[in-house]
């Protein structure tokens, strides 16, 4: 297993985040993302945004911007409280992993 595989968790709760701060599109949040330090491709990434929408943490609309449809995704109110619920465990984790010195 590499390293990789451990972050997909971290990169859903990325995208929840920054879908609960604005509506976010699928180049967008890999250029955010990156920022981070995770290189994602579209073929990485949309499958994640379409399986969260499926599961009723995001809506995707349509949007034109200069000429061209966009998705735009969207945080739902099951999704915040997922992301509440998930904030919990991140915390106790971040406690358990840096408190042995």
């Amino acid at each position: 297993m590499g390293d990789s595989d451990l972050y997909g968790g971290l990169i859903r709760l990325h995208i929840l985040y920054h879908a609960g701060r604005e509506p976010l599109f699928g180049l967008g949040i890999i250029e955010e993302l990156a920022r981070h330090g995770y290189r994602l491709s579209p073929g990485t990434l949309y499958p994640m945004l379409h399986a969260l929408e499926q599961k009723g943490y995001l809506k995707s609309t349509h949007t034109r911007v200069n000429g061209h449809i966009r998705r735009v995704y969207q945080i739902t109110r099951r999704g915040r409280a997922a992301l509440g619920s998930a904030k919990v465990k991140v915390r106790e984790l971040f406690g358990e992993l840096f408190e042995e010195g």
